[in-house]
């Protein structure tokens, strides 16, 4: 990313959730700037792993829990278990093993200045404390600098950074965070809505409950309106 790189200027086009930039100038550069450092606050992510999947070191594991809960893992019924366990975690944290940024380098030069909001991506995810799933939808918007990037890369990026075991506080930021480091944005946002099964089929047991994260960077964090905007086009007049 150039940081010298300035953002196109918006239009002289307002409408009715828009902040007057004449009014609001940090929504330019300097929501760019205030962007780069809360991705800098966070820590980076981890780089791609090496190598394939130890499969043999998860079905020797997976033996050794079922014995020790008591059951004999060379019984008909859970036989091929340690080698479908294997199989299933290799799949669920296959992002270990993908970059995301790879779905960003294409873009396209764009007049457009406005929000770009794709809702509702769909995704299945790991919590790290008990590697237990949690599921739900990504909300993704940013506000383009002179660019945009086709709207399946975003869906695509959320695929590669849930397929690993994190927290969703984690996984929120890093969306966010690699948007404000691959594109020339004067702002994102992501919002996280989620089910986590560590707290619907064991221990306290709500089912029903639902877990909300954001991450606001550049313009969406600085200017009260410009947020009120993106939150009202994701959840409507219901937020």
């Amino acid at each position: 990313m150039n940081d010298n790189a300035k953002p196109v200027p918006p239009s002289s086009l307002e409408h009715s959730f828009r902040p007057t930039f004449s009014e609001n100038s940090e929504i330019t550069e300097a929501s760019l700037e205030s962007s780069r450092a809360s991705a800098e606050a966070v820590e980076d992510p981890p780089e791609p792993l090496d190598g394939p999947v130890d499969m043999k070191a998860i079905e020797e594991a997976v033996r050794t829990i079922l014995r020790a809960v008591g059951e004999d893992p060379d019984r008909e019924g859970l036989r091929e278990t340690p080698a479908r366990v294997a199989r299933m975690y290799a799949e669920l944290f296959k992002g270990l093993r993908s970059d995301p940024r790879r779905h960003l380098q294409k873009v396209f030069t764009e007049r457009y200045d406005e929000v770009v909001l794709v809702k509702d991506i769909s995704f299945e995810s790991t919590c790290e404390h008990h590697l237990m799933p949690f599921m739900g939808k990504a909300h993704i918007a940013y506000l383009p600098g002179g660019k945009v990037v086709g709207l399946s890369k975003l869906a695509r990026v959320v695929e590669d950074i849930s397929r690993r075991p994190q927290v969703q506080e984690r996984m929120t930021e890093s969306i966010a965070d690699l948007l404000v480091e691959e594109l020339q944005v004067r702002g994102v946002a992501v919002v996280v809505e989620a089910v986590h099964t560590c707290m619907t089929v064991r221990g306290v047991r709500k089912p029903g409950s639902i877990c909300v994260t954001s991450a606001m960077r550049g313009a969406f964090r600085n200017n009260p309106s410009t947020r009120a905007e993106v939150m009202t086009l994701i959840f409507g007049n219901h937020q």
